[in-house]
């Protein structure tokens, strides 16, 4: 075999959960240029086609290797991947498992590459396949792969992560959406996008399609003027979905031969449930994870219905319930639970078996004295990280105890935290009992993992539902018959019609509700359906049945876990037989990787099981990709940079956002009791040139500002910043005065809008601050580490200083580099969020558009308003706020405003005699010039960012 020449290397990564993510390490002086890359989905009826194309060519004078590298949704299947090197295809050939094992095991024995699929992160999986191009040599790669999009907490989600790593002069991503139940809602997030990359983004929708197009040119992907060659294509893109509902509460589609029935019905009453949470206290649970636990028990808890039991088990070498039977889940119990998972400890081994068995227990035992409600569900959730270590060791053992004593009556929902802890031994021992295995990634947002998948089962709506369809018009039927369904999900099922099926095509499904069973009915004429999907645009050929394949796969795979090894070789060769016959690469195939003649022929491409990769490191945010070029060189391309932030020289901020004027606190407050020094002027004029915003430019940077001066002041800024409504730059920063608790900020009805938040009087800043909108139902919680969005019981966290850029109806979510993150719509007063670092680190709270309120707002900062006259526009202030003129020419002498009930006073006529050298209560000065203190107690005092610092306002 021929060794490559040495060379640089360049890789390209796309990754789409439900499209693709796509990466792409530039090589040193652009020797390797991608001149296109298209990335081409379409999602019909749930089920979403990719194709991604990229092509490239060698611009060096030496022959080089380029590496595609790809990742993909765990759940998808590949179903080609070919080379086109200078007119030749090169294809990937899919072959059973065996017979590609021969040429797998010689090119490790050679110490190639072999397997080119492996676990990388929570939901993808890496595929990669590198080759020697030759100079002025192009390449096309292309991939296509499928997947049948999961409804997830009321919506369908397709995520795209692009990292270039250069300017692409062909970069296209199309997203085809047909839908023919109508489609309810669509919504694009990114964290990547700025102003002019958001022009670049277009989406068309009617009642049943969308198309959602994002073409940016070069001069768009350019990082900024000076970096001319750098892209700022860095982060996800989403595109998120759901469909209309009809009163049958499903819908079944038919194209070429092939059917397919969604049931998700609406507006259905949650059944009562009685649940046990078997909680693992061990050695290994110590620090972060308990702690994680703890936060998460604590809000599941808080999270039950009224009409819900449950109960506590921890263990470690023992079990230990908290109750001795279940309680109803009242304030008083609730309460109670919550201080017990507070004081949960970690330590001393793990005994999975008796825990368990108690939690069976304790739900027979209620059973017998009839304690457990009619018609309620049983459930209990398991949370563990590691393989049993008392007791009972043996898995086969475990899970045969626990079937044996659970004998269907109850589902056991298994986590597995980490990767100390065997992923087949939970999901065989959840698949055997009616429920699923989730694993919890070691992460920040563990806790809210958790919660996440408590919502996925915190609402049973149907239990013991079938779907039943005459006999002689339908054969190969996936799974019929489910035991639960919970809200926000969506029950599917496939299969063929006969040849002599009837013209309406009719269907059943039988379920149980709380205290009643109920039958749905559902008819499709079959015509109608076949002539809706003939829109090529929109569909790809013979979808349907090839949804039905991957369908019966997927849940053959899963009944190979759970069955008896008697039944496995029966699924297995069913399932391996679809594989093939439709080009799926599962855990049953192989693809084999063609080269051109010379280089290494026998890279083979196989589906990693999520239980091989338990003991790897997988990064759970943003995957890192590393790539070494044939000299020996490395590089890495990360998921994301986080420059620090500086002030613009321009007028204000520059960045992401809805125009408008809104300036950074970068108004410094002393710390309470510290003694005031002035700010020397040539501070004062560097800052002044920063105080004013361009309402067309808005890039937050911030940096605190330095000064040769043996005593510079402290810089702190206010807790809130209210911008004063109108065309001047005038604005109101407030730091309030005392807080019991949490805080009603500000509440309008008429907006929809409420803003509570927890302000420590002591550190003078806010722990959190949470949003709520009423439309669309929202809610943003910003802490200091984190900010949570939370929108159909979905909960997504979002780092500080990841740009974030979110489009859903009635509401516009940013987030720039320096961490300030606005909510905005063109109706409504837009609220930001910043997460300060500098001295008195908090968050911040800064409002806009304040005139946009409505007559009913209240709350702390806007008890009650006046209205003040000056010049020709009026403006409204939250009562007793200092206002300062924006006619003050120097920052020693501005005129002082207190705005009260009857109108605007001057509070002084003359200049300050001199500097502040002590704090006193309640005055500040306590001379001439001196500011009168804040009229309301909930108030500290109050000014304007205006003219720089403007010390006279900032000391009161």
């Amino acid at each position: 075999m021929k060794t490559p020449a040495p060379g640089r290397a360049c890789g390209i990564v796309l990754v789409l959960l439900s499209l693709a993510t796509l990466q792409t390490l530039r090589a040193q002086k652009n020797d390797i240029d991608i001149y296109s890359l298209t990335v081409d989905s379409r999602v019909s009826s749930r089920f979403a086609h990719t194709v991604v194309t990229s092509r490239v060519v060698n611009k060096a004078s030496t022959l080089q290797e380029v590496t595609f590298q790809m990742e993909l949704p765990k759940k998808a299947f590949i179903t080609n991947f070919s080379m086109i090197i200078d007119g030749v295809t090169y294809p990937g050939n899919i072959k059973e498992k065996a017979a590609a094992q021969e040429q797998y095991s010689a090119a490790v024995e050679r110490g190639e590459s072999a397997g080119l699929v492996k676990a990388t992160g929570r939901k993808t999986e890496q595929f990669q396949v590198s080759v020697s191009v030759a100079p002025a040599a192009k390449i096309t790669f292309e991939l296509v792969y499928e997947e049948l999009l999961v409804r997830h907490l009321g919506a369908y989600e397709l995520l795209l992560k692009v990292q270039p790593q250069q300017l692409v002069k062909h970069l296209q991503m199309d997203i085809y959406i047909f839908e023919p139940q109508g489609i309810s809602f669509l919504e694009t997030e990114s964290t990547f996008m700025t102003n002019e990359l958001a022009e670049a983004l277009t989406t068309s929708q009617n009642k049943t399609k969308a198309h959602v197009r994002f073409k940016p040119m070069l001069s768009q992907q350019q990082k900024s003027p000076e970096q001319q060659q750098d892209t700022v294509l860095d982060g996800n893109f989403i595109v998120r979905y759901d469909v209309d509902r009809t009163l049958s509460g499903g819908s079944i589609q038919i194209e070429n031969g092939y059917f397919v029935h969604y049931f998700a019905p609406e507006h259905l009453a949650t059944i009562p449930k009685n649940v046990i949470f078997v909680i693992d206290k061990s050695g290994s649970m110590s620090g972060r994870k308990i702690q994680q636990t703890r936060e998460a028990l604590i809000k599941i808890l808080g999270d039950l219905g009224p009409r819900d039991q449950f109960n506590l088990i921890s263990f470690s070498g023992e079990a230990t319930p908290w109750k001795p039977q279940l309680v109803a889940a009242s304030a008083e119990n609730v309460n109670e639970a919550k201080s017990y998972a507070t004081a949960i400890q970690a330590q001393g081994g793990t005994n999975i078996n008796d825990a368990i068995l108690m939690a069976v227990q304790l739900l027979e035992r209620a059973n017998r004295e009839e304690l457990l409600p009619a018609g309620s569900v049983t459930l209990i959730i398991l949370l563990t990280d590691g393989d049993p270590t008392v007791g009972e060791t043996n898995p086969s053992k475990i899970q045969k105890n626990v079937q044996e004593a659970i004998d269907g009556q109850h589902s056991l929902f298994c986590l597995g935290f980490g990767f100390d802890v065997s992923y087949a031994f939970l999901e065989k021992l959840a698949l055997d009992n009616g429920g699923l295995a989730r694993r919890i990634y070691e992460d920040s947002d563990s806790a809210l993992q958790l919660q996440d998948f408590y919502q996925e089962v915190a609402n049973p709506l149907m239990t013991s539902v079938a779907f039943e369809y005459p006999s002689n018009t339908v054969e190969a039927v996936t799974q019929d018959a489910f035991r639960l369904f919970f809200k926000g999900s969506e029950l599917v099922v496939a299969g063929k019609l006969r040849d002599q099926s009837p013209d309406v095509f009719s269907a059943k499904v039988r379920g149980q509700l709380h205290m009643e069973n109920i039958t749905f009915v559902t008819e499709s004429r079959v015509a109608e359906q076949e002539e809706a999907f003939w829109s090529p645009r929109y569909i790809f050929h013979s979808f349907m049945e090839r949804l039905w394949a991957y369908l019966t796969i997927q849940q053959l795979l899963e009944q190979i876990v759970s069955t008896l090894d008697a039944e496995k070789q029966a699924l297995e060769a069913r399932a391996l037989n679809l594989s093939l016959s439709y080009s799926f690469v599962t855990p049953l195939t192989s693809m084999v990787i063609t080269k051109p003649e010379g280089q290494e022929q026998s890279q083979v491409a196989e589906k990693p099981v999520e239980n091989e990769n338990r003991h790897r490191n997988v990064h759970s945010g943003h995957t890192l990709f590393r790539y070494h070029s044939v000299g020996g060189k490395a590089s890495r391309v990360s998921g994301g940079s986080s420059a620090d932030p500086v002030f613009s020289k321009r007028r204000g901020w520059r960045g992401q956002g809805p125009p408008g004027p809104l300036h950074p606190p970068h108004l410094p407050y002393p710390p309470h009791r510290t003694p005031w020094r002035p700010t020397p002027p040539d501070v004062m004029s560097r800052l002044s040139a920063t105080s004013f915003l361009d309402e067309h430019d808005m890039d937050l940077r911030i940096k605190e500002t330095t000064t040769a001066s043996p005593h510079p002041a402290p810089i702190q800024p206010p807790s809130v910043i209210l911008l004063l409504p109108g065309q001047s730059v005038d604005r109101l920063c407030v730091d309030l005065k005392r807080s019991q608790g949490p805080t009603n900020l500000l509440s309008d009805p008429g907006q929809g809008i409420e803003v509570t938040g927890h302000y420590e009087t002591e550190k003078a800043h806010f722990s959190w601050i949470e949003v709520t909108f009423k439309k669309p139902q929202l809610q943003v919680r910003a802490s200091p580490e984190h900010v949570v969005v939370t929108r159909n019981r979905r909960s997504s966290a979002y780092k500080w200083k990841k740009t974030l850029y979110s489009v859903m109806p009635g509401l516009k979510m940013t987030m720039d580099k320096a961490g300030l993150l606005l909510l905005s719509s063109p109706d409504r007063v837009t609220i930001g969020l910043l997460s300060w670092h500098g001295p008195g680190a908090g968050l911040r709270l800064l409002l806009r558009d304040t005139d946009r309120f409505s007559s009913h707002v209240s709350g702390t900062l806007e008890s009650s308003s006046w209205t003040t006259k000056r010049g020709p526009r009026e403006r409204r202030f939250p009562a007793g706020l200092w206002s300062c003129s924006s006619d003050a020419r120097s920052y020693a002498h501005p005129p002082c405003h207190l705005l009260g009930a009857d109108g605007c006073h001057p509070a002084t006529t003359g200049p300050p005699v001199g500097p502040v050298t002590s704090w006193g209560e309640p005055h500040r000065w306590r001379g001439p010039g001196s500011c009168l203190p804040s009229s309301q107690p909930f108030l500290r005092a109050a000014c304007p960012l205006e003219q720089g610092l403007m010390e006279a306002c900032r000391h009161w």
